[in-house]
This record gives structure tokens, sequence and C-alpha cells, in this order.
């Protein structure tokens, strides 16, 4: 018998790149596939192409039971509510790890972070290791993707920083290997369709890490801008941030990745990706070659 995949998140950029490859890659039946979003008038193309839509509220547990019916594996995508005050986003993820539970669910997927046991300076590292200890207690099989910071990422920072001809950072000599969305969702899309009953925690990444000065001369490279990186302590990378008109509650989360980054807690390197999906990983001056017109504005 065929197993019905859920996805949720279905309208987010990896929810999509996710069921672009169940369909293609993994030639999965349209009508085996379940989207779920909070706006399903979002997904009117994948429901022409035979793809099953369902409305869901992360944040209304009947929804989401209503919306889990009948799916075997699901694929809870972390959302991107990130108000750090209310701990609104661990509120539904919790939600819907007991929605799988009551639906009957066979095995629960789940898109985590690197590293995110408490001590780790990124400051919503405690929404993903909340819901894996959710996960594992709730007692279906599961898998956890720990998703790796992605080279879509660096379009908060560096157009501007190209611009200026410097790149002010607090990462220090940190290593980090940014992989490409696309990349993990073709490695998501194979563990979901995969039918493994096994738990497992997957770390994926890009192909190669690199210090933020070495990501600096490559991009020299590519664009021929010249950019000079400028190390500053957490507090005063801040308050830069804080003057560029972000707010401050995200300006400290932007600030805590390079505190993460600086504590070697990013760094990994992994063939994961390549080992579940079967692609080589898009290499970091790919992705610069490929995006340069965008970073030059």
């Amino acid at each position: 018998m065929t197993e019905t995949l859920l996805v949720t998140g279905a309208s987010g950029q990896l929810g999509r790149a996710v069921i672009n490859h169940l369909l293609e890659a993994q030639k999965i039946a349209p009508a085996s596939i379940i989207a779920t979003t909070r706006s399903p008038e979002n997904l009117a193309d994948l429901a022409a192409r035979g793809v099953v839509v369902r409305a869901a509220d992360f944040n209304d547990k009947a929804s989401l039971e209503k919306a889990f019916a009948g799916a075997d594996r699901v694929l809870i995508i972390s959302t991107g509510d990130l108000d750090l005050k209310t701990g609104q986003r661990l509120k539904q993820h919790e939600t819907a790890v007991a929605a799988a539970k009551a639906a009957g669910v066979s095995h629960l997927l789940y898109t985590s972070m690197p590293n995110p046991e408490p001590g780790s300076p990124v400051l919503f590292a405690g929404d993903h290791y909340g819901t894996e200890q959710a996960i594992k207690a709730s007692g279906i099989p599961y898998t956890i993707f720990r998703n790796g910071w992605y080279q879509e990422n660096l379009f908060m920072a560096l157009p501007h920083a190209i611009s200026a001809g410097k790149w002010y950072t607090s990462a220090a000599d940190g290593r980090i290997a940014h992989g490409a969305r696309d990349d993990m969702a073709a490695a998501i899309a194979a563990g979901l369709a995969s039918g493994s009953s096994e738990s497992h925690i997957y770390t994926l990444t890009g192909p190669h890490a690199y210090t933020v000065g070495e990501i600096a001369a490559l991009v020299s490279e590519v664009t021929g801008k010249p950019l000079e990186v400028v190390q500053l302590p957490d507090e005063a990378l801040t308050e830069g941030v804080k003057a560029a008109g972000v707010p401050e509650d995200f300006a400290r989360i932007i600030v805590s990745f390079d505190a993460n980054t600086r504590a070697g807690r990013i760094a990994l390197v992994t063939d994961t990706v390549e080992a579940l999906s079967g692609r080589k990983p898009r290499t970091l001056k790919q992705f610069l070659e490929a995006n340069k017109a965008a970073l030059l504005g």
C-alpha cells in the first residue's frame, strides 16, 4: 500500500521545494501527497496537479488533527514565529506533535538546526531542542533533519556589505558550511519518501565550511568588488544592525548566529545531502556565481 506523505508549511520556500522533489525526483503520485498551509488558496497550482491541499493552523490543534487525518508520514517544517518572549513557536510545534499522535501518524519528520542543545548561543535554539524532545517523548518513530544555514541567508548581509565594501561580523574565525535550500529540500524529500520506520537524526550542510574572511574572498573573486571584513564585539554589532533599521529582538537573533559560528557550533560538514538525495550539493562559489547580479543589486 502506498503511504500518504504530508508536508506542513507547504506555501513556504522549503515546503514547496520538498513537494516539488516528491513529485519530480521521488516520483510520488500527487494523490499520495497532502500539502497543508494556513492559506490553501496559495496552493491552487499544486491542487491543480492533483496534490491534496488542506488548511492547517499551528495555533489550532483541532485544525491540525483534521489536516493530519489519514497521513502516514508527516513532515513538520518549523514555523516562522520567532517571538522569543511568548515561546509561541515551541507551543505550536508541541501542538503539532500532539496532533500527529492523535491522528495515528506512523512516522514524524521535523526540520531542526545543528547542535540545538542547551548552551547554544542561537536565541531560538530552545524551540528546536524542545520540539526534538517532544517528538522523542511522543513514541512515534522519527526523522529529524538538522538543517544548516542556507546559502540564501547570505542575502541578508551580503548585498549591503558589497555595496559598502565592509562586512561587519562577530563570527571571528568560526567556520560555517552554508548549504543550498533546494539541496536540503531534496534530501528531506528523499527521507520523507523512503518508507524507513527507524528513527534517525541527520545534519544537513553544504560541502565546505568557510570563515567569514574566506567567504569575503570568494565574494570578491566572483563580483570583482573588494570586501573588507570588520570584526566587532556582539553588542557593537547588535547596535549596528539596529541602526540599519532592524528591530532589536531580531537584531539580537541575527547576532546570535555569529556568536554560534564563533563558538564552532555550526562548522560541521556532512555528506548527508548527497547520501540521501543522490545529487552533488551546490558549492558556495556556484551560489555566488549564480546570484552575482542580485548580490550586486
